[in-house]
């Protein structure tokens, strides 16, 4: 949960009970207000992460609807939960069972999450939504926009910040643990599914099998035909559906990072490749995002994916391989280096570990930040937050710039060789017109209006 967040109602009369010992009045109270009734939850796709996204609200909510565009993962759900009801279109279920949801789980391709997200919010749902929350930057902004205006609870399914170590990390670099930050390095063996030349040359026409619906799985995109080789898991190397191996696990390993060390916009940003074509990703790039902040000043990020990584850090114990370290970030800072192995921020350390264990053994920072209602779970943390009138840690004010922040990375990768100057008071690209194409999505299928000033 985000610090400093105010008492509800509940929480006062909790308090107040555990102060005087009263036990049955707040709890006449809590079922008058409703408390017994149980989250009722759709799920738009429930196969894949859709599945095990579901699985988690499911943990303290009734599932009462799904779709899917696949009929067989579709068939899957429906004999694990026989009491929902099953649907192939998104807007049909919502046309179907809308009076009977509160909450939605969004774990689709990238492209689809927009326009499914946006459903769910114009009819005042609470949302979570699969990483990373759009591949657009206007649909990021507009998500954003939206869900203020409707006064909706939300939530990005980026476990990790639901977790202890992105708050220790937090916590201690507050504290100073590493001095002035000026340097961070994330990296990561992604993409783990085809994205360059060898990519593109599988991405072919043909007819579409017969348990999936082409049509829907495209959404709001405009309509082409069939392309094998993308469902139900390359996508993500498309440019089109998916936002490459950033979009994928940046706001994985990005999300320490750019948390501790309140990172904002960048203001620039510049990238090299191999291998980006005109329809996929790149096989590998190194990517590298510069920022002013109020609390360090200049600050530069390193994003590194595709086998590509930051040199072996000089204070690293002599006797851990490097070479296995495929995943992680580390913050330098001018009195010492955080180092993370994990995608979620799950094990932060000063490095040489002799520095660790001093550290450790003096008092440590107090812990002022509020923990998660659900650690690993962000469905089941939005499940409790609407429950308990509270606000979730990735909620869209803090999603959305950690979306922004690889959508921006990806502008860089989108025009490699080029040094991009970014207006965030505008949300535009200052100097570089092509970059500005990749803002927004070329073109909207008919009829698939999702402005925020239009819900």
């Amino acid at each position: 949960m985000i610090p400093n967040q105010h008492d509800t109602r509940r929480g006062f009369l909790r308090k107040t009970a555990a102060a005087t010992g009263s036990i049955f009045v707040p709890n006449l109270l809590f079922a008058q207000e409703g408390a017994a009734k149980k989250i009722n939850v759709a799920g738009v796709g429930c196969g894949g992460k859709g599945e095990s996204d579901i699985g988690g609200a499911a943990q303290g909510a009734n599932i009462v609807a799904f779709c899917d565009v696949d009929s067989d993962r579709l068939a899957k759900a429906l004999t694990k939960y026989p009491d929902a009801k099953g649907f192939s279109n998104f807007r049909e279920m919502f046309e179907a069972m809308g009076d009977k949801i509160d909450m939605v789980t969004v774990s689709t391709p990238d492209h689809a999450h927009f326009p499914a997200a946006m459903e769910a919010i114009k009819r005042g749902k609470h949302v979570c939504v699969q990483k990373p929350l759009v591949n657009r930057i206007w649909e990021a902004n507009q998500l954003h926009e939206a869900a203020k205006k409707k006064g909706v609870k939300t939530n990005m399914g980026n476990q990790g910040h639901t977790g202890e170590g992105i708050r220790l990390l937090k916590e201690w670099v507050s504290a100073g643990i590493v001095g002035n930050v000026k340097e961070i390095h994330v990296w990561t063996n992604r993409p783990i599914w085809p994205q360059g030349n060898a990519a593109k040359e599988k991405i072919k026409s043909k007819e579409a099998p017969a348990h999936l619906n082409w049509t829907n799985w495209q959404a709001a995109t405009p309509e082409v035909p069939y392309l094998d080789g993308l469902h139900p898991f390359a996508w993500r190397g498309h440019r089109e559906y998916g936002a490459g191996a950033m979009g994928d696990m940046g706001c994985h390993i990005m999300d320490g990072p750019f948390w501790s060390c309140e990172l904002g916009e960048p203001y620039k940003m510049e990238a090299e490749c191999d291998e980006l074509t005109d329809i996929t990703w790149p096989k590998g790039s190194h990517v590298v995002l510069y920022f002013k902040t109020a609390k360090y000043g200049e600050v530069k990020l390193h994003w590194y994916e595709g086998g590509r990584k930051p040199e072996r850090p000089a204070d690293l114990e002599a006797d851990r391989d490097w070479n296995k370290m495929i995943g992680g970030f580390l913050i330098v800072g001018e009195e010492g280096t955080i180092l993370n192995t994990d995608d979620y921020c799950g094990s932060p350390r000063l490095i040489p570990e002799t520095k660790f264990t001093v550290f450790r053994t003096n008092k440590l920072p107090a812990k002022t930040l509020e923990r998660s209602l659900a650690p690993g779970n962000p469905q089941l943390e939005l499940v409790k937050s609407i429950e308990q009138d509270k606000i979730c840690g990735s909620n869209f004010d803090y999603s959305v710039p950690l979306t922004k922040l690889c959508l921006l990375g990806n502008l860089a990768i989108a025009t490699p060789g080029k040094v991009l100057e970014w207006d965030s008071a505008t949300q535009t690209v200052k100097n570089d017109a092509e970059a500005s194409k990749f803002i927004k999505r070329a073109a909207y299928r008919q009829g698939w209006d999702y402005s925020a000033d239009k819900i």
